[in-house]
Order: structure tokens, then sequence, then C-alpha cells
């Protein structure tokens, strides 16, 4: 996903004049997280802004304040929605916020964003987004399984349609429209599966807007192959449940190997990994490019 950068130079501009007016107090205090990691952990409360308790992401973020030592630091639990909203309110502002973050999102094309480096590796590396499925989906429903494992795209192309819900298009035409502009991915997904005549299927996802968009374009994308498709949102603990218990038949949620690991080795054996939709993912700690640090080991005092 290619990133933008909005408003970047009437903010800099901004910026050093509030560092040429301020005195070396109000410096030390600063959006920018001043020169020291304590300023840094001051200037936000030592809270790092996170998202619903069940996600693997937040269970990251508690190890790594535990890898870094980082002894006054919490991590406050929400949704990604109200996260989102607190990074555009900071950000507006130009003022200091640390959250938890993931490519492919949105937010690295709305806002300029980075990393913060991870020595420790509490976060892993690259990863990649699964495709899973319950036992006898493919003997059940042969036609979806065969779907469901074809089923891979890029992060541009989930990008594009991220955006599109997040500039406020409803979440199917957002769907549909990326479907229509691009016929020969989907033959791709569909290639040699037959049609079906209503058959159900019920695909659980979590509310991260990656899994939004990669749920709803699978979603009609079923329909359209004959199927009566159900979308049941939940978080990242009872999904996993819900393809071990036979109650929901797929998700194309899980992030291994990192992310969704503690769910991956519970239910290990009770569900069929159907393949990678995505390379090349990532979850870490993330700050908007004004604040000055670069590692985790920043926020240690």
């Amino acid at each position: 996903m290619k990133k933008k950068m909005f408003g970047l130079g009437s903010a800099a501009v901004l910026a050093l004049g509030l560092a040429a007016c301020g005195s070396d107090e109000d410096s030390g205090n600063s959006s920018a997280g001043g020169d020291n990691s304590a300023s840094v952990g001051e200037s936000v409360d030592y809270k790092i802004t996170g998202i619903d308790p069940g996600a693997g992401i937040m269970e990251a973020t508690e190890r790594a304040l535990t890898d870094y030592e980082l002894d006054k630091w919490s991590v406050t639990s929400g949704s990604g929605a109200a996260m989102t909203a607190a990074l555009k309110r900071a950000y507006d502002a130009e003022e200091p916020i640390i959250i938890t973050g993931w490519t492919p999102h949105w937010k690295f094309a709305k806002f300029d964003l980075k990393y913060l480096d991870d020595p420790k590796g509490s976060y892993g590396g690259e990863e990649q987004i699964h495709t899973i499925g319950r036992l006898g989906l493919a003997e059940d429903l042969p036609e979806a399984h065969q779907i469901l494992s074809n089923f891979n795209w890029s992060e541009e192309d989930m990008g594009e349609v991220m955006v599109a819900i997040q500039e406020g298009e409803k979440e199917d035409v957002a769907a549909q429209n990326w479907i229509d502009a691009n016929p020969d991915k989907v033959a791709e997904w569909t290639d040699g599966v037959d049609k079906v005549d209503g058959d159900k299927i019920t695909l659980a996802y979590v509310a991260w807007d990656s899994e939004i968009a990669s749920t709803n374009v699978v979603k009609l994308v079923l329909e359209d192959m004959g199927y009566d498709v159900t979308m049941t949102q939940v978080e990242a603990g009872p999904m996993f449940t819900a393809i071990a218990d036979g109650n929901a038949d797929a998700t194309l949620a899980a992030w291994f190997p990192v992310t969704h690991a503690t769910y991956a080795e519970k239910f290990d054996g009770k569900f069929e990994d159907l393949g990678v939709s995505m390379e090349g993912v990532k979850i870490g700690l993330v700050v908007p490019q004004y604040m000055d640090i670069d590692s985790i080991e920043d926020l240690k005092e």
C-alpha cells in the first residue's frame, strides 16, 4: 500500500514554530517525545493504545512490556475503531501517541507513521494471513473449500477496499467495486468450481479493518457462486473456538506464526489450514513520524 502524506508541510512549520517559542522545560514534554525516554513516557502517561483484549497483538504487547522491562507502562484495551480515532485526534494536534499497529491497515495510507524497531523480537518478524476451516469442510462444502483455498490477494488489493470503507463507502459496496474492477483475480479463485444452490456457509471474522475487507469480498464471491453466506463478527478467541467446534465454517483472519500462536496451539488438530492469503504482514508498536523515537528500547528510562 502506498503511503500518502496529508498536510505534513504545515505540521512541520507549526512544529518548528513551537520549538522556537517554547522553553527548555516545554520542549522536554514536546509532541516529539523529547530527548529522553522519560519524557516519552510522561507525554503519553506511560500508556500504549491497544485494541480488543482478545487480539493476539495485545498478548504480544504484554510480552514486549516484559521483554523490555517497561514496568511503568500499560496497554489500554478497546476496539480497532477506538484506536484509530485516538490516533487521528493525536495526529491532527501533532501530539504524542503510541499504538498497537498492523500492516495492512488504511492508517498507513492516511497518516505518516512508523513501526518502532523491535530488537528483542517480541512481535516476531513478517507474518502471513491464513484461511482456516473447520474439520470436514472439504467433504461438506467442497466448492467453498476450493474457493477459500484459492483465495489470495495483495496488500494493495486489500488497501483499496479498506480505504474506500474508511472514507465512508458501505462495506459491501466497497467489496463489490473491487470485485468488479478485478475479474481476473476473482476468476482465479473460482476456476473449475461449480456453482451451488443455496448451500449455507458461515464466515467468522475479527473486527480488524483488514479482515472486514477480506471477509466482505469473499462473502460476495461465494454468494455469486450460489452460497447463502453468514458473516459472524467475534473476537479472536471465540473465532478460533467457533472453527474448532464447527459453529463456523471458516475464517480469513488467522495470523501466523506469532499473532494467533496461542490459539493455534490450543486448537491444534481441530482446524484445517487452507493456505496463505497474504504474505509479509506485520504487527508491532507504531508512532507518528514526528515523534523522535525509533525503537521500543527508547521507551525505557
